[in-house]
């Protein structure tokens, strides 16, 4: 779950840009868009047409492998921590360490809600070149004959084109401002409220090992983690 911060730092600084200047004459772009009728989708995206409509076109191009629906997303995790609700005398304030400091890495997530199973890595930033490492190990992760289908949210990182994402994995994004739909949020509530608050961390070392100490901790008990992220409408959109 601990990666060389050295390497991956090399590795997302030699990602492609998210964005590019456009030119100050009125010239069209070497790789225009194409009309929205034939617009190209990007690697393992498929239109916003709903989940259920995704998972059957998903299964409708990989006939020979078993679908598996998973939810993937980033949080960051540091030093300038948050206290959290405990249990104390009626009438008295209980005391609890808060640090101020900004030192921070990311914790990258995806679950699947129906059997509990997990991947997650910490990197030290957000980027489309990070994003590609966090999707190749995830792809090595699965099962030879699954097709995942990974719901996240449309963070630059996740659309972009220069994205490199591995052909068992099919990319489905979420609705814009929509965090509610994606059931890691609520993983990453449950992470902060029981191992992630009330502490002090000394450097980026710290950081990352409470990191994998928390995650290690939730998926010690996959059930814990079935039902922290299994909303009621999932069996519906499986059915």
């Amino acid at each position: 779950m601990r990666g060389d911060r050295r390497t991956l730092r090399q590795d997302a600084a030699s990602g492609q840009p998210l964005a590019h200047r456009a030119p100050a004459q009125p010239v069209e772009a070497e790789d225009a868009a194409p009309p929205p009728a034939v617009r190209r989708q990007g690697p393992g995206r498929l239109p916003k047409k709903g989940l259920r409509e995704a998972l059957k076109a998903a299964g409708t191009a990989h006939p020979e492998r078993r679908l598996q629906l998973w939810f993937q997303d980033e949080a960051r995790i540091g030093q300038k921590g948050r206290t959290a609700h405990r249990w104390w005398e009626r009438g008295q304030r209980p005391l609890g360490l808060c640090d101020k400091r900004f030192t921070s890495a990311w914790l990258y997530a995806a679950v699947c809600p129906a059997s509990g199973a997990d991947f997650a890595l910490v990197m030290p930033t957000v980027s489309t070149a990070v994003m590609s490492l966090f999707l190749d190990g995830f792809s090595r992760s699965l099962e030879p004959d699954i097709q995942a289908v990974l719901v996240l949210d449309q963070a630059g990182w996740h659309g972009s084109r220069a994205l490199v994402v591995p052909d068992n994995i099919t990319l489905v994004p979420l609705p814009p401002y929509s965090p509610e739909l994606n059931p890691v949020e609520r993983v990453w509530l449950y992470l902060r409220e029981r191992f992630l608050s009330h502490q002090i961390l000394d450097d980026y070392d710290a950081v990352v090992q409470a990191c994998c100490d928390a995650w290690n901790a939730l998926t010690a008990t996959p059930e814990r983690l079935r039902s922290l992220t299994s909303y009621p409408w999932l069996p519906c959109v499986n059915a």
